[in-house]
């Protein structure tokens, strides 16, 4: 693995530990693609740091966790805007 992708990995697990931000708002950010971030996060940090690949899958984890309220949200302000 090039330098450039474990400064990125490492860079994109920082980000998101700060921030608690979601795959596509990290991907807006680093101009990657979500695929990209997806991979980074669970398939090239658990190779360079696992504690810190722990920490990024316990946010990533909770994310999913509360997805179907996140998507209920933009429901409701998309018809809120519609009226």
């Amino acid at each position: 693995m090039s330098s450039l992708i474990i400064n990125r990995v490492i860079d994109e697990a920082n980000y998101i530990i700060k921030t608690r931000k979601t795959i596509r708002q990290i991907a807006e950010v680093f101009k990657v693609s979500k695929s990209t971030v997806h991979k980074d996060l669970h398939e090239r940090l658990v190779n360079i740091d696992y504690q810190m690949f722990c920490e990024v899958d316990s946010i990533l984890k909770h994310h999913i966790d509360i997805r179907h309220i996140r998507g209920g949200e933009s429901t409701k302000k998309k018809y809120k805007k519609m009226a």
